[in-house]
């Protein structure tokens, strides 16, 4: 075995740093040194956190354009088919030894065992048999880069500082802070000269102060979620969930982005619009002008009652009365409330309980085969650092697994 006289070192022992470890340490017989160096005292805390404990580890299905960038949409897509979602199912469950399950109606992949804690523990198992030391509350606050034939210093918070022959950068980015990320991968690449697109939160709940729908709170649903935009309206149809500050689930995270952007912005908050069920309003309108008995029996069939009440409220129409009695207008302003309902807003829950951070390291300063640095060889960026994140449903996870892999793949080769 060759070892280099220098280590490889990776900032960030999260779901990308774990695969970069994995990946960067080269095959048996030619392995190289690598150090793992992590701010907290186990590492992969966002793997342990999402999917509630599961861990959605992948989707079923990869859409590039679903991805947000504000750099370029090819660079983007290239990163993406270095390693096809099919390989990445194979290795997870054939190198890592976690068979996944799918579950049909979010089209997501879980391990079968639906323990985040496996994920983690087997990619961190998987990284010392590959041969990396992993350090534990190291936090990594500079990089000074070469000069004159030196090697990268990695400096810690403690003063400590390690040479390295290449640095990989997994620090995350701003997102659930709780777990350990807190932007410090941001300043040091910037430090360095790279372009760090304005970052924000993304995939976060939204609030309502005040908060108007508090009593709903613990309602879920199926809805169609709109957002419409100069060009082109943003539709995103998934669940909905009231909670007491505001809204969440799975079609409110993913357009929230929307609402994050237009309040950093200053201008006018970005409007959203709710289908409640899967009729539209000519269904509607055709189904409350068909239909016999009072308007909140009809609604009952289709919508919690606390929910139909509520919506009867914003509409203004008394439940108690008769469909064959309902005013034109009074119909119309229902069928708005029922199939495309004004959702007020006016925060969001922030990095606080953002599933990701938005904006991040120009794509076009990276390579896009190795993740490699355009400015200064040997340093190489991947996850939640750069700038793209796609919608819940495992494919963060893939940006991690991907950019992770082809940085130490970078690294090795």
């Amino acid at each position: 075995m060759r070892a280099d006289p220098l280590p490889t070192i990776i900032l960030g022992a999260g779901a990308a740093g774990l695969l970069a470890a994995i990946f960067a340490a080269g095959p048996p017989g030619n392995r190289r040194r690598v150090l793992l160096l992590e701010r907290t005292r186990d590492g992969g805390r966002k793997i342990l956190v999402s999917g509630g404990g599961r861990c959605n580890v992948l989707p079923s299905a990869v859409d590039p354009s679903r991805f947000v960038t504000g750099s370029s949409p090819n660079t983007l897509r290239k990163i993406l088919s270095s390693w096809p979602l099919p390989e990445q199912r194979r290795f997870f469950e054939e190198e890592v030894g976690i068979p996944l399950a799918l579950e049909p109606e979010t089209g997501k992949l879980f391990p079968v065992s639906n323990s985040s804690r496996e994920v983690r523990d087997k990619l961190m198992a998987l990284a010392r048999r590959r041969g990396a030391e992993i350090r534990f509350e190291a936090l990594a606050q500079d990089l000074a880069p070469p000069r004159d034939g030196q090697p990268w210093i990695v400096i810690l918070s403690n003063g400590e500082t390690i040479p390295a022959a290449a640095v990989i950068v997994a620090t995350g980015g701003f997102s659930l802070p709780g777990t350990g990320s807190d932007g410090t991968g941001f300043e040091i690449v910037r430090r360095l000269g790279h372009t760090v697109h304005p970052t924000y939160p993304a995939l976060t709940p939204l609030t309502l102060d005040p908060p108007r729908y508090a009593p709903l709170a613990g309602i879920s649903r199926t809805v169609i979620l709109s957002a419409p935009g100069p060009k082109r309206a943003f539709t995103s149809h998934g669940g909905f969930l009231f909670t007491h500050r505001g809204y969440s689930g799975p079609a409110v995270l993913d357009v929230s982005h929307w609402a994050v952007r237009s309040r950093l912005a200053g201008g006018p908050l970005q409007p959203f619009f709710v289908q409640w069920t899967e009729m539209d309003s000519d269904a509607w309108d055709r189904l409350l002008r068909e239909s016999t008995g009072t308007v909140i029996s009809l609604l009952r069939r289709y919508l919690q009652e606390r929910l139909a009440e509520a919506l009867l409220a914003d509409a203004g129409v008394d439940g108690t009365s008769g469909l064959a009695q309902l005013r034109r207008e009074e119909r119309r302003r229902l069928v708005e409330a029922l199939a495309h309902h004004p959702l007020p807003w006016t925060g969001d829950e922030g990095y606080r309980k953002a599933e990701v951070t938005g904006g991040g390291v120009a794509l076009s300063e990276i390579d896009p085969r190795t993740l490699e640095s355009r400015l200064h060889p040997g340093l190489f960026l991947c996850g939640e650092i750069l700038d793209a994140f796609g919608p819940i449903g495992g494919y963060n996870f893939l940006w991690a697994w991907a950019t992770g892999r082809a940085a130490g793949l970078g690294v090795a080769a």
